[in-house]
Parts: structure tokens; sequence; C-alpha cells
């Protein structure tokens, strides 16, 4: 039986053509394939590896002393806790916790400037509060404001504005994520800001973890719960792991958490049992104020 060369330079018998040359795509075509999957699982093994060294690399968190009072109207729990860090380094937190069946948020405007947050605090008749969102050099709202049921500022798409704090009659408090948000919801207080800290009772990735500053927070536990809360100067990617750490508030296991205006701006309030009030004031003028009131 005659023979002939094939262009991959084998001797192949003329009734033997059909099978190898029809083998030959097949070869290359499972080789192709087996390539992609050596690239797949090398890939997947290379993130793997930067996960277990990013999670190695971060700082576990432990309580290392609290305190906590509840304000005379049993609706607010003021909790003071120290967490120190396995790396040796110390935060102070303060949270004001409160279930959304008695209490609820107001955010308060403070358009001209007049008041501090303690002055906003009682003149509103508010349980606890902290400073609120984000404002220009013009001293103009950035990002959605809801006061008392009406739209002030529009949502607004930036790159720190990454949730919206709301408060509405049906749904309690909540931290939306702005994907999740829909403009048809009926609400009586939001505040968009960010970013997130806490999603899913997990601390949030890719967090600047260089700049240190005074920092406040709200964030809300499953079972209808919230707390406002000022961290002492910590980095965001610090605290985050903080925040996600399971026993920094018995009861109170933080879902989700998001950043709010810090720095100098950083301030947080709380009336205490006896009718007075533990205070930390904020550096400057802030265009707003969050509070927890009591429901009627």
């Amino acid at each position: 039986m005659p023979s002939f060369k094939t262009t991959l330079g084998l001797t192949l018998k003329r009734g033997a053509v059909r099978g190898r040359l029809s083998e030959t795509p097949l070869l290359l075509q499972n080789q192709g394939y087996l390539r992609d999957s050596i690239f797949i699982v090398t890939h997947r093994f290379f993130l793997l590896l930067l996960f277990v060294v990013a999670t190695s690399a971060r700082a576990d968190w432990h309580v290392g002393a609290s305190e906590s009072e509840i304000d005379a109207g049993e609706r607010v729990e003021h909790r003071h806790v120290v967490v120190n860090s396995d790396s040796g380094e110390q935060a102070i937190l303060e949270l004001a916790l409160f279930s959304t069946r008695s209490a609820t948020l107001r955010v308060i405007d403070n358009a001209e400037a007049k008041d501090d947050l303690a002055a906003a605090m009682q003149r509103e008749n508010c349980i606890a509060g902290v400073n609120g969102g984000y404002f220009d050099p013009s001293f103009a709202p950035i990002g959605l404001r809801v006061l008392d049921g009406k739209t002030t500022r529009p949502l607004t798409r930036a790159r720190l504005l990454t949730g919206v704090l709301s408060a509405s009659a049906p749904r309690g408090v909540e931290i939306i994520r702005l994907g999740e948000f829909s403009r048809q919801r009926k609400l009586d207080a939001a505040i968009e800001c960010g970013p997130f800290l806490v999603d899913l009772g997990l601390a949030v990735h890719g967090l600047d973890e260089t700049r240190g500053a005074r920092r406040t927070f709200v964030a809300v536990a499953r079972g209808g719960k919230a707390a406002l809360g000022s961290c002492s100067s910590v980095s965001l990617a610090q605290l985050a792991e903080i925040l996600a750490t399971p026993k920094l508030s018995e009861s109170f296991t933080i879902w989700r958490a998001m950043n709010l205006d810090g720095g100098s701006s950083s301030a947080f309030w709380c009336r205490r049992s006896d009718g007075r009030a533990f205070s930390i004031s904020e550096d400057k003028r802030v265009r707003d104020f969050l509070g927890v009131v009591a429901k009627p």
C-alpha cells in the first residue's frame, strides 16, 4: 500500500490517513484545554495565596476593657470599649446602641453653622448623636440628604460615597449599598456616605491602611439593632477590622457598618442615666448631625 508524508513529517500508509489525521485536531484541542486548565488553576492558587498573605498580615483585635451605661429612658446603651491589637496598638470606641423598635434616627441640619453637636442634641431632645456626612468647602452637603421625610440633596456618584444610611417607619434603620437603593422608597431620614467598613459581618478589603484619623461610623446588626459610634485615631482598614471583631459588644454583632465624616469633624454625644451627657466635641463646625430620638 502506498504511503505519503504529512505536514507534520509523519509517514503514514494511505489506509491509515483518515484515522490519524482526524485525531490530530483533537490532540491539539486537548493540549489547548490542558493549557487553559493549568492557567485557571494557577490563577486561582495565586489569588488564594494573596488572600492568605493579606489575611495573615492583618492584625487581630481583642477587647481589652469595656463598660456600659443605659440612659434614663432605657432606650440607648452607651458602651465604652478599649481594643488592643496583636501588634500592640490600641483604640478606644464609643458606641450608642439602640433597638429600632423603641428609637430611630433623625438628620439634623446645621446650615448656619451655629451649633456644635452637644447644642444640637440638647435642642432637639436627642438621646445620642454623632456628626453627619461630608460637605464641601462652601459648606454644602455632599450626597443624598433626607430631613424629616423631605429630600434636600440628591443622590450623588463619587468615589467615597458607597452607601446610604436610612431610617423609615416600615423598615427601621438600614445601611444600603448604592446598587440596592431605590429612589421610590419613602424615607424619614437618610445620609449618603462611605466607604463601607463591614458587610455581611466581614471587614471590607481594600481600604486605606496608612492614614490614621479620628473616625465616626454607623452600624446595624440583625434583629432591628443599630449603633452610632466614634473611634480614636485609626486607619479605615483598622476600623473595619475592629468593627468586625465578634465580641466587640455583647448581643450586638455588626452586620453592616459605614464610615461617616471623620477627622476634625468627628464627634460623639450620649445622654447618661443621671441626665448629664458624655461628649466628645468636634474640632470644627459640621453641616449636619445624626441624632437618636425616641419613637412616639
